[in-house]
């Protein structure tokens, strides 16, 4: 069996058919094999790959509009991953939809890793490996895509994992109302209205999408009409909107906040408001991960957070 640290070895330099015995890796929550992924984690960081999270509500299109960036992307000489984040099932734990049912590519690929993750019992729309696995895959791949569960106020943990976020809304679905309600509008980075080609329909979401933003006092986040069936409309213009706003991060500084944010909600997830309340609360949890080593991964980000409350015990 290859080890994690041979594993991330072989993802920095490229070497994608390293990415299914990775995550594989990633995925396994036994305490036995926390080490493992952070060896991996370790040789796999890097600030290469774009990390991408789409976001919506079901039935808004996501899919078949990841079908369509995924063609483009290729077409470009882009490699690309997607995470599919599922629904788990009740009785396996598994996830529920399959991801190549969902998302159009050619099997054959090997520039396209297509993986489901089960969400399970975790609010924040991220399976507990999703955020290092994106992190891993990074390494390798041009473009990472991390697609979450659903929208919605305790969804939004997809901005602290994603260089860019792009939220998903289906016209004439009063979506705009909800995200307003919802606080989901401080999350994207890119608003993404599908089904452009009914027409006025849409036209009237990008309107009042673009009135919600102005009322927010954000002039900076585009909204983006796309249509993902023949003929495409909006495609290239939704590409060159998310590279444009990757190449305005400080990625460095991104990369090490999502790791650090993605370390805490794991360490809560484990341990609880009481385990929080060893580290002196969130605020000192922070402060705490603020004088770790910038390129600590986050199995590791977790394992010093347990040692400090089993200290503070």
């Amino acid at each position: 069996m290859t080890g994690g640290a041979e594993l991330g070895r072989r993802l920095r330099s490229g070497d994608r058919r390293a990415a299914p015995a990775a995550l594989n890796v990633l995925e396994n929550r036994s305490p036995a094999a926390r080490d493992e992924a952070a060896a991996l984690l370790e040789e796999a960081t890097t600030d290469a790959g774009h990390v991408v999270g789409v976001t919506g509500p079901p039935g808004a299109g996501k899919s078949t509009l990841l079908s369509a960036l995924l063609a483009s992307w290729r077409a470009r000489g882009r490699t690309v991953a997607i995470l599919a984040v599922d629904p788990s099932s009740r009785r396996s734990g598994g996830a529920l939809l399959g991801d190549r049912a969902r998302i159009a590519h050619d099997p054959h690929d090997d520039g396209v890793f297509i993986r489901s993750m089960a969400a399970g019992e975790r609010l924040g729309g991220l399976a507990p490996a999703t955020r290092a696995a994106a992190q891993a895959l990074s390494a390798a791949f041009d473009v990472v895509v991390i697609e979450t569960v659903g929208v919605g106020q305790s969804e939004t943990e997809v901005a602290e994992a994603a260089d860019t976020v792009a939220v998903i809304v289906q016209p004439g679905s009063g979506d705009a109302l909800q995200f307003l309600k919802a606080g989901i509008m401080e999350v994207p980075d890119v608003l993404v209205v599908t089904k452009a080609d009914l027409g006025v329909v849409a036209t009237r979401a990008v309107r009042d999408l673009r009135a919600a933003l102005r009322a927010l006092g954000d002039r900076a986040t585009e909204v983006i009409a796309v249509s993902s069936v023949h003929p495409l409309q909006g495609i290239d213009e939704l590409i060159a909107a998310l590279e444009a706003h990757r190449d305005a991060l400080d990625l460095g500084a991104a990369r090490v906040r999502a790791r650090r944010l993605g370390a805490l909600a794991d360490f809560v997830a484990e341990h609880g408001a009481r385990g929080l309340r060893s580290l002196g609360g969130r605020r000192a949890a922070e402060r705490f991960l603020a004088e770790q080593p910038g390129e600590a991964g986050e199995p590791a980000l977790v394992a010093a957070l347990e040692a400090r409350a089993a200290s503070s015990a």
